[in-house]
């Protein structure tokens, strides 16, 4: 898995944590969670028990629901990372059924949604772009940046298609490749340009400054380009391709820096300011704010 970006949502008065992977755009959401929402349990303990038995009784009926289910790193109790049960939305719905629920209805229309939205953006990709756009819009990206946006991830897909036909494998590797194409044309990693955003678990992308996003996407075009006239297939080849098509992007990032005397990693972001105790604190988080 790569670039996996934990949120939480709500599901009546449920809380349920999840976890989204931005490689395979996929939603894994916490088993226990769900399941708590199912027998209206909102205490943890209870809901962790009775997951517990159910696995048990699904692992004993030889059900496949428990191998489909993962274990990831989602935020505890006590706000720490901790490794819990994750399913997607399909697993999920098979899963519901196991548990006699009066909100098992319910839930199954709530992740059904999730999945409904996605097949018709598979079905017609225009409607995710519209509704990526409208959101941007939301948050006050302006035109050209959202542009911007929508052509780099244009630029972003041709990439992974070209991994996934040539031997790499979908979530860590994606990763492993997304990180060299980064560090190469930034001087960063991943995490590092993040947490010099102040990001947590927002998608860095959407925090880019206008130049971020077009030298991302020269690296990950020159890496795409270098990696179809070297036809290279596999990690091995593809790590190459990745550093060359970083450093065709760092390069031109130098250059540029020296005619500015600008940096272009950047610590801009889009995070709503925080909330002032004093108008005179307020007008300071304002204009701490980086303008965009």
């Amino acid at each position: 898995m790569s670039a996996l970006l934990p949120s939480s949502t709500l599901f009546e008065q449920h809380q349920i944590r999840r976890l989204y992977d931005e490689a395979t755009e996929t939603w894994w959401f916490s088993v226990i969670d769900i399941v708590g929402a199912l027998i209206d349990q909102p205490d943890y303990q209870a809901a962790r028990n009775y997951w517990k038995v159910l696995k048990h009784r699904l692992d004993k009926e030889g059900s496949q629901l428990v191998t489909n289910c993962n274990r990831l790193k989602l935020p505890a109790e006590d706000g720490k990372m901790r490794e819990t049960d994750v399913a997607t939305a399909e697993t999920l719905l098979r899963l519901v059924q196991s548990v006699p629920s009066p909100k098992a209805e319910p839930i199954k229309l709530w992740l059904a949604k999730v999945g409904y939205e996605r097949m018709q953006e598979m079905a017609d990709p225009s409607l995710g772009l519209d509704r990526a756009r409208e959101l941007w819009r939301k948050h006050g990206r302006s035109e050209k940046w959202i542009q911007q946006r929508m052509m780099g991830q244009e630029t972003r897909n041709k990439l992974t298609d070209y991994w996934k036909n040539h031997g790499v494998k979908e979530g860590d590797e994606f990763a492993i490749l997304t990180n060299i194409i980064h560090q190469e044309w930034s001087d960063v990693t991943v995490k590092d340009h993040k947490a010099i955003k102040g990001l947590k678990t927002q998608n860095l992308r959407d925090h880019m400054t206008e130049a971020e996003l077009i030298f991302t996407a020269l690296a990950e075009m020159s890496t795409r380009q270098i990696a179809e006239t070297e036809q290279a297939v596999g990690m091995p080849k593809n790590k190459v391709a990745a550093r060359k098509g970083g450093g065709i992007a760092k390069k031109a990032r130098l250059e540029l820096e020296e005619k500015t005397g600008r940096p272009v990693v950047s610590g801009s972001n889009f995070l709503p300011p925080k909330k002032a105790s004093s108008s005179k604190s307020g007008k300071k988080a304002i204009g701490n704010r980086t303008k965009k």
